[in-house]
């Protein structure tokens, strides 16, 4: 159940071997190991992909495929869950990286205001960038852990109720 599921969402592995970004991975990207779907691919390519999700980086895309590649784990669904930051979806989730970032470094929150300007973005990285920066790698952190072991519990869960139905039958 759960592999038919995330099969239906996944794009062609003909279109991905020739997107654009990733066309920098040549020949690395025929490995059969990075198209297959299995619990351990599974769970992998979310980890990765999570990770990345939540490092404010450009080109989470790319870093997801350099990082699933030598881990041989699903190349497709490791570049997709990386689009859980979309533009929608930054905002909130960065503020809360930033919230948790003077959390453990015990850093009063500031106030400020987004500016689409180098200068403002020079400045914040000396006000608000260290605590974001924390924040982001500790949510980075949990929530690849979070979606290693999720994804393991769904598939595992999904794997023993489709037995038992098997085996009522």
């Amino acid at each position: 159940m759960a592999k038919k599921t995330i099969q239906r969402f996944l794009p062609d592995h003909n279109k991905v071997k020739h997107h654009k970004y990733l066309k920098i991975f040549g020949r690395l990207l025929h490995d059969a190991n990075l198209w297959h779907l299995n619990r351990r691919s599974a769970r992998g390519a979310f980890s990765v992909g999570l990770f990345f999700a939540f490092i404010p980086v450009p080109f989470q895309m790319v870093l997801a495929a350099a990082l699933a590649i030598p881990l041989r784990v699903n190349l497709p669904i490791s570049v997709a869950v990386v689009w859980i930051t979309n533009p929608l979806t930054m905002p909130p989730i960065f503020y809360c990286s930033y919230l948790i970032g003077t959390l453990v470094l015990g850093q009063p929150e500031q106030h400020f205001a987004f500016q689409p300007s180098w200068q403002w973005f020079m400045e914040s990285l000396t006000t608000i960038g260290p605590a974001f920066l924390v924040g982001s790698f500790i949510s980075a952190c949990v929530a690849s852990i979070v979606g290693y072991f999720g994804v393991d519990l769904l598939w595992r869960r999904s794997v023993r109720k489709a037995w038992l139905n098997r085996h009522k039958k």
